[in-house]
């Protein structure tokens, strides 16, 4: 095999450029005629080996706590902005006052401190209704959700990815999982703002090995007919993370073990993650990486070469233009879920009790549906079927996503279901779509590169919900009504706006798939 590779390389350094893409050409159309012989022998389904589904058990947990130790700030900033004292302050309905009590009053139209603490019903005369204090939201609790965790995730993405080209994935996200544990436990023992932003620094770095790590290992452990599934219950993880980060925020803060409220939720966050990174060192193995030997020479310069060229084609940049557009979507709403619906009225148990399990299922059936589907179309219509897929779901999705905002709870929860089955589909399938446009020996840097560009953009995006939230109040919107009309904008209208970017990276789609599969030779040294 060497001595081929060998008489390669000479054939094609004594030749032009015309000769070089004949002798590529050649090797395309056996790569495409090749993959059908496969699957005519070794059906899709008997390469899931109780193994393979081992590894991808112990991906999905990881992740799961990736999504789980992320979201926990949001669902206990109202808390801790109130112990630690940071974000905005705003008068707040006293949950302790019976509701017979209020008779029409609404605290959130009192703007200053006294007249908040002195307001009283007028038909009841009741006092001590409404109280003032940090609400959790604000410029710095959109700092410490956004930039302070993006910048460091996507940058550490990049720099990560690389040693993962080289040296062993696994024990590399084994460490980036304890470490990340480590920083959100320290979490539930901070007393000022700025340890916080520092672990929330941390995190950010910890966490940005999950996804090139996890998602190299699984596409060198599972075949392309096999990987939409693997990817799609991979995904899992968001859904089984964000839902726990509701139970925990909500049920073990109400708990208050030891008197200490929200910062047990941080502590029981963080310790699973220790124990899963000790059991991954010792029960996975690294798998063999589908590359040969000449895509793997070259520097590290030179592989980030190949990495920004293959990003400049233009259906990589729709794509992650789509992405990003979309993502921003999912970051601003999970940051601002759980003070919307505190906003509107709803308690702690009452947002546990649907959000807890409604993001799981919804979620988790989507990306499987998803992967599954592409799966199946992709053998049949190509590439282009999973950029369908996506399109057609966003569109389904947007009118229940309005929903969650239009209507009043439980409506409002129950909304959220069809929003995540068919909304969430574009999670894993667009994965697959970027893995199979770059080449094998880039594919970890080149999940990086996307997630560095969709976080980037989407994470920083909840930097424009309070300027935009103030605007609709500077309109004598209640600050309820703002932040729901924001939610419209940010939230609901992103899944609508990146349709029409999707369906246009299929124009240039199988031109760039077959650019990324072309071999990649380079000359060697003489030894």
């Amino acid at each position: 095999m060497s001595s081929q590779n060998d008489e390669r390389v000479n054939l094609l350094s004594e030749h032009g450029e015309t000769e070089q893409d004949e002798f590529m050409d050649t090797d395309m159309e056996k790569m495409e005629k090749e993959p059908a012989k496969v699957e005519e022998e070794v059906p899709w389904y008997r390469t899931l080996t109780p193994y393979k589904l081992y590894v991808l058990l112990i991906l999905l947990v990881t992740y799961l706590l990736n999504q789980l130790d992320r979201y926990m700030l949001a669902i206990s900033s109202k808390a801790m902005a109130q112990e630690i004292h940071f974000g905005d302050k705003a008068c707040m309905k006293n949950t302790s006052a019976q509701d017979s009590d209020f008779n029409g009053l609404k605290c959130e139209t009192f703007s200053s401190a006294d007249s908040c603490r002195n307001a009283t019903s007028n038909l009841t005369h009741a006092t001590g209704l409404c109280y003032y204090d940090y609400n959790g939201q604000g410029l710095e609790y959109q700092i410490v959700a956004g930039p302070a965790f993006t910048v460091i995730y996507t940058f550490g993405g990049i720099f990560i990815s690389y040693a993962a080209e080289k040296y062993n994935r696994k024990a590399m996200l084994a460490a980036c999982l304890m470490f990340w544990s480590v920083m959100t436990l320290l979490t539930g023992f901070v007393k000022e703002y700025w340890q916080l932003v520092i672990l929330r620094f941390g995190l950010g770095f910890g966490e940005s090995g999950c996804g090139p790590f996890a998602v190299s290992i699984l596409t060198d452990y599972f075949t392309p007919e096999t990987r939409g599934f693997a990817l799609g219950i991979y995904n899992w993880g968001i859904y089984f993370g964000y839902s726990m980060s509701y139970a925990f925020g909500n049920f073990i803060s109400l708990a208050n073990i030891n008197g200490q409220g929200w910062r047990w939720t941080f502590i029981l966050s963080g310790i699973p993650g220790l124990a899963v990174g000790l059991l991954m060192l010792v029960s996975l193995k690294e798998p063999e990486r589908n590359q040969n030997q000449l895509e793997l020479s070259g520097t590290a310069c030179q592989r980030l070469g190949r990495t920004l060229k293959n990003f400049c084609s233009p259906s990589l940049l729709l794509i992650c233009l789509a992405g990003s557009i979309r993502n921003a979507s999912g970051y601003v709403f999970a940051y601002n879920t759980q003070l919307y619906f505190t906003q509107i009225g709803q308690t702690p148990e009452q947002i546990g009790k649907y959000l807890s399990w409604i993001p799981l299922v919804g979620g988790s059936f989507s990306v499987l549906l998803g992967g599954f589907i592409s799966d199946r179309l992709v053998r049949r219509l190509g590439l282009y079927s999973r950029i369908l897929v996506i399109g057609v779901s966003l569109l389904i999705a947007a009118p229940f996503a309005a929903g969650t905002l239009y209507f009043d709870p439980p409506g409002a929860y129950f909304f959220q279901i069809p929003t995540y089955i068919f909304g969430e589909m574009w999670v894993g399938i667009t994965l697959a779509v970027v893995v199979e446009l770059v080449p094998s020996e880039i594919k970890t840097t080149a999940v990086a590169a996307y997630l560095f560009i969709i976080s980037n953009i989407g994470g920083n995006a909840n930097l424009l919900v309070p300027p935009l939230a103030q605007h609709f109040e500077s309109q004598n919107y209640s600050k309820s009504d703002s932040l729901r009309y924001t939610l419209f904008c940010m939230y609901a209208g992103p899944f609508v706006f990146c349709i029409p970017v999707y369906f246009v990276s299929m124009f240039v789609l199988k031109r760039d798939y077959r650019r990324a599969k072309r071999p990649q030779y380079i000359k060697m040294d003489d030894k």
